[in-house]
């Protein structure tokens, strides 16, 4: 039998990097610097930007379509570069991929991976917001895309995983709790109460037909959505699965580590591969801060079943 799409083990990529990591050739850096003024002139060169990625771009295409389902691009040319100009440059990468795509209830397209102060035990505050661990989830696109821009002081990782791998395993360890993975659980929708909007949407967290296993899941969206009227509470055996499928996803034996360096750009596929970003501590200096730009693309041919927040705006469907 053919291995499933996006099934790796994280150790098996860390031994041999040139699997995943593709460093921007010198030329290449060259050329986008000197785009980058006419990009924060606001100039039409995204053909030109194009062109000069265009081997990245087919490398990323390649390995989202029929790798790992992830790439790690080094070598951006970020340093002195305001965050529009940044953006900018960001989202013409975006572009050749797919397309931009909202990424809340507001409707934006890029957004900034920073700590505001916003408290991490506040439901409606989704944790990119914040400092604190985000334990293994997906996000809400066909593929994730960030920008390091500038690192934590400490801590910070990009940790991923595979979920086709994490859902294997516990096949392999429970097959009585894995079927229920496969049948709706309701996830909590921050933010959507202050809109007159559904609190909650129910969802499986796998589905498959047979030839690739998709996965959507935010463990602690489940968890939030326990305190919203009217969704069913959890049973013992799906709270034991809940908990089961993080174990398994936190296993060393199966996560990779990203440290993330300025000038990276992380792409992801998101319904194979789980992300994780530990807890991190900022430097004082304001100037220093950890911030990373997202997008998130939808890729026609890799188009998966994850609900998405519509173009006008408004909760996912």
């Amino acid at each position: 039998m053919p291995p499933l799409p996006g099934d790796f083990r994280g150790p098996d990529l860390a031994a041999a990097p040139d699997s995943y990591v593709y460093e921007l050739p010198a030329e290449v850096r060259r050329a986008i610097s000197r785009l980058l003024p006419a990009i924060s002139r606001g100039e039409g060169v995204e053909a030109e930007v194009h062109a000069a990625l265009a081997d990245a771009h087919v490398r990323t295409a390649a390995a989202l379509a029929t790798g790992p389902g992830l790439i790690l691009l080094r070598g951006v040319p970020v340093a002195g570069q305001d965050r529009a100009t940044l953006a900018a440059l960001f989202t013409m990468m975006g572009r050749a991929l797919g397309r931009p795509m909202p990424q809340n209830l507001e409707g934006e397209t890029i957004t900034d991976i920073r700590d505001t102060g916003a408290d991490p035990t506040d439901p409606d505050v989704r944790l990119y917001r914040t400092r604190a661990e985000q334990d293994f989830h997906t996000d809400g696109a066909d593929v994730i895309g960030l920008l390091s821009i500038q690192p934590a002081r400490r801590g910070g990782a990009s940790r991923i995983v595979s979920s086709v791998r994490v859902y294997e395993e516990m096949r392999a360890r429970r097959p009585d709790l894995a079927p229920l993975l496969l049948k709706p659980w309701f996830f909590h929708i921050p933010g959507a109460k202050a809109r007159g909007l559904p609190e909650a949407l129910p969802r499986p967290i796998v589905s498959t037909d047979g030839r690739k296993i998709e996965s959507f899941f935010l463990g602690w969206y489940i968890r939030n959505a326990q305190d919203v009227a009217g969704v069913p509470p959890l049973t013992a055996e799906q709270r034991e699965a809940l908990t089961l499928y993080e174990a398994i996803a936190n296993d060393p034996e199966l996560y990779l580590d990203m440290d993330f360096q300025p000038g990276d750009v992380q792409w992801l596929r998101n319904c194979f591969v789980l992300h994780k970003r530990t807890a991190y501590e900022d430097h004082p200096d304001p100037a220093r801060k950890r911030h990373l730009l997202r997008l998130w693309l939808a890729i026609d041919r890799l188009a998966d079943g994850t609900p998405r927040f519509p173009i006008e705006g408004g909760a996912p469907r």
